[in-house]
């Protein structure tokens, strides 16, 4: 296929490496330009200066940026993005995956501009992206969806059709609100650990094995007991995601006391300086 993939960051960079690599006509478009030439050089890509110059012509384009604004920019060209946006150009036929978590508001405004639109929010962090092995939920019709998984093979371990569009991104942010609990519920636990006096590592592997265990422990608490938080998911792109998710939750009137108080806890992270760091730097804050 043909396939046009805007936005080279941590995760869209190997994404876009895996669509090459099966053998997909891939052309990049980031808005840093050296990051695209470095793309094209490591997988022989075509670099195009616009996303409406990267859409032209794709029977796929996928869009993996920062949060609604830089979607609106690249997909409808909005803000001061110059050459026009992806649906400038993009075939009436052709499919528009957007891989941004964003708000469901968003995804229903990207369904009503384009008629074959999924919203396709991935889990999995850069290094489910890096081997190929992210999960991503999607929302669309079963049309656009069956054909969005032919491209998402490339580097997904699982997809799911969670319902019409905008409900990928409504999945993820359940996703988001499951992992903000367990973030703080271990944190809170090696923090009980040290004030209790007993050893945090042995206190891991032993209720790792039980009904305790998660991928956060499995993969972050050896870090936090270690105080290292220079990797992985940042807290301010958490903060954008719980945001969207608290957003939904007024609209729906679910109600989500742990999520918020989580979120008010990045927040404290955030003004002390670390919105760049790993979301398990809550560990910092039970000192």
């Amino acid at each position: 296929m043909r396939i046009a993939f805007i936005g080279l960051g941590v995760m869209g960079y190997p994404m876009a490496g895996h669509l090459a690599t099966a053998g997909h006509d891939v052309t990049v478009y980031n808005r840093t330009r050296a990051k695209s030439a470095q793309w094209s050089r490591e997988h022989a890509g075509v670099v195009a200066d616009t996303p409406a110059a990267a859409a032209r012509d794709a029977d796929a384009v996928c869009t993996m940026v920062g949060d609604d604004a830089d979607v609106r920019a690249v997909v409808f060209g909005e803000g001061a993005l110059e050459g026009g946006g992806v649906l400038s150009s993009l075939r009436a036929d052709a499919l528009l995956i957007d891989h941004t978590t964003t708000s469901a508001t968003l995804a229903r405004d990207l369904a009503e501009a384009h008629p074959h639109f999924v919203d396709a929010p991935v889990s999995g962090g850069q290094a489910g992206a890096q081997n190929g092995a992210l999960t991503i939920m999607c929302g669309g019709d079963e049309t656009s969806y069956a054909r969005a998984v032919a491209v998402m093979n490339a580097y997904a371990k699982a997809t799911t059709r969670i319902g019409p569009v905008g409900h990928g991104q409504l999945a993820k942010m359940c996703n988001q609100i499951c992992i903000a609990g367990i973030v703080e519920g271990l944190a809170e636990a090696l923090h009980f650990a040290d004030r209790a006096g007993i050893d945090p590592e042995a206190v891991i592997a032993a209720i790792s094995q039980g009904a305790a265990g998660s991928w956060q422990m499995t993969n972050r608490a050896a870090t936090m007991i270690e105080g290292r938080y220079d990797f992985g998911f940042a807290v301010d792109w958490m903060r954008k995601d719980l945001g969207h998710t608290l957003s939904e939750a007024r609209r729906t009137g679910a109600r989500l006391p742990l999520t918020a108080l989580v979120d008010q806890l990045y927040a404290q992270v955030q003004a002390e300086g670390g919105g760049r760091l790993d979301t398990s730097s809550l560990r910092m804050l039970l000192t």
